[in-house]
């Protein structure tokens, strides 16, 4: 814990601010997912500096804690939270998608230090979550599993049975953050309503707390209070901007910036582009 609430919202804060950073830098080198990954940054931030039981070196430590990025596109997040928190080398961050990077184009836990389970596909994130809680649990070990899931990739019916099957097994020890940015390739209560999604959660057996997913004391707050209920898995409906900080990537997908709209970017980060 920092010296006091102010001193760890303020450090947090600047941890998400240098994620976007790399996101930013990462598409000014590369096609990259930038919307969703700017979304996330404050979420990330709080579990990797402050959160998250991880040894950087030995990131197969038995006793950590496991996070698995459902929305595996938003890869250059995590990588930048992984790079900062000394998994490996942030000069590794602008190889994204080169050949024999440890930055793949999704989260790829055979090349990248730190990523648990590969994914890319939609839907899947919060299947192999709930396997991976029951199996600690079975093991008798102390484990937290926490998994970030896109608003959008709820629209898949895979989530639901998993959602069922977690209250099922009551499986305290699973944490289900959802990035609602309400946007994926168009709005998602365009595209396929899921409203109202809290309501939803909790009518499947699960614990359930909206906050604003960019205030950091309110992030900080929720993830250190998991369990919410004891024998109920927990829930965060962490409502996003897509692309936050960057005026450029509100409500993109996929970026590749120029020159001059990285350096635009990242002055509206308060970076300058040396």
């Amino acid at each position: 814990m920092m010296a006091s609430n102010d001193d760890l919202t303020a450090a947090l804060q600047e941890y998400a601010r240098r994620i976007r950073v790399n996101v930013v830098r990462i598409a000014g080198m590369s096609d990259c997912h930038t919307g969703g990954s700017l979304s996330i940054a404050d979420l990330l931030a709080a579990l990797y500096f402050h959160i998250l039981k991880v040894d950087p070196q030995n990131p197969s430590w038995d006793g950590r804690d496991y996070f698995i990025l459902s929305k595996g596109h938003c890869v250059p997040a995590l990588s930048s939270a992984l790079a900062m928190r000394g998994f490996f080398s942030e000069d590794e961050l602008v190889r994204h998608l080169e050949l024999d990077s440890l930055v793949s184009g999704h989260a790829c836990a055979r090349v990248t230090p730190g990523i648990d389970v590969s994914t890319g596909s939609l839907g899947h994130g919060l299947s192999i979550s709930v396997g991976t809680a029951l199996g600690v649990r079975m093991d008798g070990a102390a484990n937290r599993v926490f998994v970030l899931l896109g608003d959008g990739e709820l629209q898949e019916g895979s989530n639901w049975e998993a959602a069922m099957a977690a209250a099922h097994h009551r499986l305290d020890n699973l944490i289900a953050i959802v990035d609602r940015n309400m946007y994926q390739t168009g709005p998602t209560e365009q595209m396929m309503a899921l409203e109202p999604l809290a309501e939803k959660w909790m009518a499947f057996g699960w614990s359930v707390r909206v906050i604003d997913g960019h205030d950091m004391p309110q992030i900080v707050e929720v993830l250190e209070a998991v369990p919410f209920e004891p024998g109920k898995p927990s829930a965060i409906v962490a409502q996003t901007v897509k692309g936050q900080g960057v005026s450029l990537s509100r409500h993109h997908h996929m970026d590749r910036f120029n020159a001059e709209q990285m350096q635009a970017a990242l002055a509206e980060l308060g970076e300058a582009e040396g």
